[in-house]
C-alpha cells in the first residue's frame, strides 16, 4: 500500500465535494473542507484488514444489524480501488471514491445499516472492526475529531431542514449515560473537580445563534433542547451537549432550557480536543451520542408532518 496517496499528489481521485448532501445514514463522499483523505488512509493502514470485493458484490445491505461500534459485526470502510454504489430501496444516493469511507454510522450509532453499499467495479478495501477502531484511535486521535466535524455538518443541515419543516409536535429523543459515572468521575478529576452550576426549572442555558465556547455534561436534572421552539432533545444525567459548537466553531445550534432543577460542569475547546487525544473512549462516547442524533434526526425528517 505504500504507494497510495490520497492527498492529491499521486493522481488518485480526491473525495468529491458534499454535493451528495443526504445523510442517509451511511454517507459516502465528505465535505473536503473537513474530510482529510490523507489523514483517513493513515488511519486505516494502522490496523485495518484488506478485503476485496467483485464487481456487484453487496457489502452491506440496508436494514442490516450491525450489531454496533462494539460488537464483531461492526465494520466501517475505506476505499482504496474501484468505486462503490450507496443505493436505499434501489434508489441512487451517493457513489463513493478512492480515498472516502463510509458504513461508519451504523457501527458508531448501533443502528441498522440504512442504505446499501455494492462494488460497481472491482474494489479493494481496508476493514476496520472495533478493536482495529481503537488500536488506529490510540496513535491517531485526530481522526476522531474528524469524523465529529463531518458528523455535526450533518446534523446541522438535519436540523435546518426540520426546522424549515414547521412539525407542530415531535418526539424528542431522551439522552442519558452518554458518558458513564467512571467517565464522569475522571474527567471531573481531570478538569480540577471543578463545582458543578446550578440552575432551577425553566433556566435558559445557551440560546440558538449564540457563540459556543464550551460544552456541557449533565450531572443532575434534565435539559431540553430545542430548535425555534421545538424540543427536540431531553439531556439528563450522564448526557451532553454544545459539542458541535466546539468541533466546528459554529454558533449554537439549539437552545438548551433546565426542565427540572439541573446541574452540570463546562469543557472548555482546549480541554475538549486533549481530552480527544489523550482518552478513546471520550471520543468514541461523542461520536456514539452524534451518532444517535443524527439517526433520531433523519427519522423525524423522514416520519413527514405532525
Amino acid at each position: 500500500m505504500d504507494d497510495l496517496d490520497f492527498s492529491g499528489n499521486s493522481g488518485a481521485p480526491a473525495p468529491t465535494p458534499a454535493a451528495n448532501t443526504a445523510p442517509k445514514g451511511e454517507p459516502a463522499s465528505q465535505p473536503t473542507s473537513l474530510y482529510d483523505p490523507k489523514l483517513a488512509l493513515e488511519f486505516f493502514r494502522i490496523a485495518g484488514t484488506q478485503e476485496q470485493f467483485p464487481a456487484g458484490k453487496q457489502i452491506f445491505v440496508e436494514d442490516e444489524k450491525s450489531g454496533g461500534f462494539f460488537s464483531k459485526g461492526a465494520r466501517i470502510y475505506l476505499l482504496l480501488e474501484g468505486d462503490v454504489a450507496i443505493t436505499l430501496k434501489g434508489k441512487p444516493l451517493e457513489l463513493v471514491l478512492p480515498g472516502e469511507t463510509f458504513g461508519e454510522m451504523a457501527a458508531i450509532a448501533d443502528i441498522p445499516r440504512s442504505a446499501t453499499a455494492t462494488a460497481r467495479k472491482n474494489c479493494r478495501v481496508l476493514a476496520l472492526d472495533e478493536k482495529q477502531f481503537l488500536q488506529s484511535l490510540q496513535q491517531k486521535p485526530e481522526f476522531a475529531l474528524m469524523l465529529m466535524s463531518i458528523m455535526a455538518q450533518r446534523l446541522r443541515r438535519s436540523i435546518a431542514k426540520l426546522a424549515d419543516a414547521k412539525k407542530a409536535s415531535i418526539k424528542a429523543l431522551v439522552h442519558e449515560n452518554t458518558l458513564d459515572k467512571k467517565m464522569l468521575v475522571e474527567l471531573q478529576r481531570e478538569l480540577g473537580n471543578p463545582s458543578p452550576t446550578v440552575a432551577r426549572a425553566g433556566a435558559n442555558v445557551v440560546t440558538q445563534g449564540s457563540v459556543g465556547a464550551c460544552m456541557f455534561v449533565v450531572t443532575k436534572g434534565r435539559i431540553a433542547i430545542s430548535v425555534d421552539g421545538l424540543v427536540i432533545e431531553h439531556v439528563g444525567p450522564g448526557g451532553a451537549f454544545g459539542e458541535m459548537a466546539l468541533v466546528d466553531r459554529s454558533g449554537r445550534s439549539a437552545t438548551a432550557t433546565t426542565e427540572t432543577e439541573s446541574a452540570w460542569f463546562l469543557i472548555a475547546r482546549q480541554e475538549f480536543l486533549s481530552m480527544i487525544k489523550s482518552r478513546p473512549a471520550f471520543g468514541i462516547a461523542l461520536l456514539r451520542s452524534m451518532g444517535a442524533r443524527a439517526q433520531h434526526l433523519g427519522n423525524l425528517l423522514r416520519s413527514g408532518p405532525q
